[in-house]
Formats: structure tokens, C-alpha cells, sequence
């Protein structure tokens, strides 16, 4: 059966659920690591086939790989309905980028203000993930793309991958924080 997942297949299939909700994105196949993504700078949707395979082997429910693209893609076009605020925020992205560039993991992790601002990070990358997975909510429900409950599958699975990297870094701010105000006393 995993025969039939070609890059073509693939690439034919994001492309018709692009073509299923009225939305023209560029589409580049790539070998980033990262299953789809929007780039919004270049206003294209990216994907690694060996990742999407390797994905949806993840995911504690079964979910067709079918399904699994179908949400991924209108998920990622919900990043696109949102580029003006994404276009916003590169500024700050820009800033936060050159920051981590500049500091080993090290100081990125044993200082308050470093640590705050990937923090800050965290906290924008969740916002937009959730605005991007609203977007596709309402893709979905206007164009009826896949069932509610693998739409719901795979969107708590996605959120869940921001969610527990916020709360391990929270941990380690929160532990940052107590030891700063124990030296200071």
C-alpha cells in the first residue's frame, strides 16, 4: 500500500485539496525534516514527502495518510489566511532569530531575559498555530475536506508538539526564576 505514496501522488493530492477550498499556493517539494510548512515570506507551502510518511506512522490513532495530508494541507493554508499578521510579527521573529544565532544553548538557557524571549517565542508560535488551525476549521466546515474527528485528531496531535515544548521550557524559566530570587536573597 505505501507503494502508491509517490512524491507525485503526494504532491497531486495537496494540490487538490488546495484546489477543493479556492486557494492557489505555490507548493515546493523539499527535504527540510518538516512534514508541510508555510513559508510566508515566499508565500509557499513546503513539504517533505519521507517526513509526511514517517508522521502519520506517529500518530496514536490511525488516520489514513490520505486524511492526514488533506488536514495538514488545509491547516497550512490557515497559516496563509493569516500571512498579514505572520508578515507582522518579522520583525520581532527577525530579532528573536539573530538573537538565538548569537548565544549557545547554554546562554540561551541560563539567562532570565534570553530564556524570557524564546518564552515570547514560543508564545507567538502557539498563537499562530492556533489562528492557522481556526482558519482550516472553517476551510473544512465550508468545504467538508475530511470528518470532524480526524480533523480534531490531528490538530490536538499538532498543538500538542507546541504545547509540550512551551511547557518544558516554562519549567525551565520558572526554575531560572526561583534560583535568581534565592541568590538575590
Amino acid at each position: 500500500m505505501q507503494n502508491k505514496f509517490t512524491e507525485t501522488y503526494i504532491h497531486q493530492l495537496i494540490n487538490s485539496t488546495m484546489q477543493a477550498v479556492g486557494m492557489n499556493v505555490e507548493l515546493k517539494q523539499d527535504n527540510s525534516g518538516i512534514n508541510m510548512s508555510y513559508n510566508f515570506i515566499g508565500n509557499y507551502v513546503g513539504f517533505d514527502v519521507n517526513r509526511l510518511l514517517e508522521v502519520s506512522n506517529e500518530m496514536q490513532t490511525l488516520i489514513s495518510l490520505e486524511l492526514y495530508i488533506k488536514i495538514i494541507t488545509i491547516h497550512e493554508l490557515g497559516h496563509a489566511m493569516d500571512r498579514h499578521a505572520l508578515l507582522d510579527s518579522l520583525t520581532r521573529t527577525l530579532e528573536i532569530f539573530n538573537t538565538k544565532n548569537n548565544h549557545s544553548l547554554y546562554e540561551l538557557y541560563n539567562n532570565l531575559d534570553l530564556l524570557a524571549m524564546l518564552m515570547e517565542e514560543h508564545e507567538m508560535n502557539i498563537i499562530f498555530e492556533e489562528t492557522a488551525w481556526e482558519n482550516a476549521e472553517t476551510l473544512n466546515k465550508k468545504f467538508r475536506i475530511v470528518d470532524e474527528r480526524s480533523f480534531e485528531i490531528v490538530k490536538a496531535h499538532s498543538l500538542s508538539t507546541y504545547m509540550n515544548l512551551y511547557k518544558e521550557d516554562l519549567h525551565l524559566y520558572e526554575e531560572l526564576m526561583a534560583s535568581q530570587h534565592v541568590q538575590i536573597a
